[in-house]
């Protein structure tokens, strides 16, 4: 069984271009805010690991899969699952639905770091465990 997040996104007049379109890159925002929330609906903040163990997550890739346009008042849902876990990275699926069809699939591959250095660090539990909840597992083909 596959467990994922679903986190809702209401397009509101300043996410949209001079044609009423959502603008490209505030598919990132969203994505963003969805990775936020998902984590804080675990129990875990990323205040609570920069906090308690100076480590964050950073973004080190995103790949995004432009398929169909979300408009003004549209209601989106951002679901996000883990495709892969490494020591130090973690890679997500984030699909950003419209109308329960997607609009945007995107592929982001984050590393936990050292808030000091910048340098990887094996992700600790318990996000490590939280996160292995979200994985996939009836992936579809990356687009």
């Amino acid at each position: 069984m596959t467990t994922a997040h679903h986190f809702p996104v209401r397009v509101y007049f300043e996410d949209t271009d001079a044609g009423g379109v959502v603008y490209h890159a505030n598919y990132l925002r969203f994505a963003e805010r969805a990775r936020t929330e998902c984590l804080r609906d675990m129990g875990l903040p990323h205040a609570d690991m920069m906090n308690r163990l100076d480590l964050i997550l950073l973004v080190r890739r995103i790949e995004a899969d432009y398929l169909r346009p979300a408009r003004l008042d549209d209601g989106l849902e951002v679901v996000t699952q883990v495709s892969a876990m490494g020591g130090a990275s973690v890679t997500l699926r984030q699909e950003i639905r419209c109308n329960d069809a997607p609009a945007v699939v995107l592929t982001v591959v984050l590393v936990c770091v050292r808030q000091a250095d910048q340098k990887p660090v094996r992700i600790p539990e318990p996000w490590r465990g939280a996160l292995l909840r979200l994985t996939v597992t009836d992936a579809p083909p990356a687009p």
